[in-house]
C-alpha cells in the first residue's frame, strides 16, 4: 500500500470512528462504563513481515516471521470508543538475499496505541471492532551474522491498522481474533570486513493474533 492509499485508508477509519461518536452518545447505557471500563486481552500473535528494501550494495533484505505471546489493555472513553495499548516483543532475522546470509537478528519492542470502536459492544455476544493508530517501535539485543560485524537497527514512528472481534461467552471471558497492519521503516547498518553496508527496509509486518478477553 503506498503512502497515498495509506493515508486514505486511516482518513476513513477515523472518519467512520468520529460520525459513530454521537450514535455512541445516544445508544449505549451509562452503566456499561461503570461495570466494564477496562478490558484486558491474552493473544499470541504471529508476526509476519511483508518487507521490500533498498541495500547500498544490491539485493534485498528478508526478514523472517515469528509467534510471540501479547498483552493488551482497552479503556474505554465512552461505551463504544476505546483506546487500545498493546505490548508484546518478537525476535526477527534478517537475511542477505545475494548469497543467502544471515546478516543477524535482533529484537523488537512495538508498543501500539489505537483508537478502536465496537459498534455492538453491550448489545451482543459478537462484539466486531476496528481500529487505527500510532506505532513506535524500538530494536534491541542485535547480533551480527557470521561474517558481519556491528549490526545496528534503527526503528521510529509508524501507523497502524486493526480489525478484530471478540466473542462474550459469560459477562467476563471471551474468546478474540484480531489482525493488524503495521507501517514500519527500519535503518540496519552493519559492516562486512572493511565495507560497510546500509539497508532502508520497510518491514511492514502483518500481526495475526487469537487468544483470550476479559472486562471489568
Amino acid at each position: 500500500m503506498g503512502k497515498k492509499s495509506l493515508g486514505l485508508a486511516l482518513l476513513s477509519t477515523v472518519a467512520a470512528i468520529t460520525l459513530a461518536l454521537p450514535a455512541s452518545a445516544q445508544d449505549a447505557s451509562t452503566d456499561l462504563l461503570a461495570k466494564e471500563r477496562f478490558q484486558l486481552r491474552v493473544r499470541a500473535i504471529n508476526v509476519s513481515p511483508d518487507e521490500e528494501s533498498n541495500v547500498n550494495i544490491g539485493g534485498h533484505v528478508d526478514a523472517k516471521s515469528f509467534v510471540t505471546p501479547e498483552v493488551d489493555v482497552t479503556y474505554f472513553l465512552t461505551p463504544k470508543l476505546g483506546l487500545e495499548l498493546i505490548a508484546a516483543t518478537s525476535r526477527h532475522e534478517l537475511d542477505y538475499s545475494v548469497n543467502g546470509a544471515n546478516l543477524g537478528e535482533a529484537w523488537i519492542l512495538p508498543p501500539t496505541l489505537t483508537l478502536t470502536y465496537h459498534p455492538f459492544r453491550g448489545e451482543s455476544a459478537f462484539s466486531p471492532y476496528v481500529g487505527a493508530g500510532l506505532n513506535y517501535s524500538m530494536f534491541y539485543g542485535e547480533s551480527s551474522g557470521t561474517g558481519f560485524d556491528d549490526l545496528e537497527l534503527d526503528g521510529g514512528l509508524g501507523y497502524a491498522l486493526q480489525a478484530g472481534a471478540d466473542y462474550w461467552i459469560d459477562d467476563h471471558w471471551g474468546l478474540n481474533v484480531d489482525v493488524k497492519r503495521i507501517w514500519l521503516d527500519v535503518d540496519a547498518n552493519l559492516r562486512t570486513g572493511a565495507t560497510p553496508i546500509h539497508a532502508d527496509v520497510d518491514l511492514d509486518p502483518w500481526v495475526v493474533g487469537a487468544g483470550i478477553s476479559y472486562k471489568f
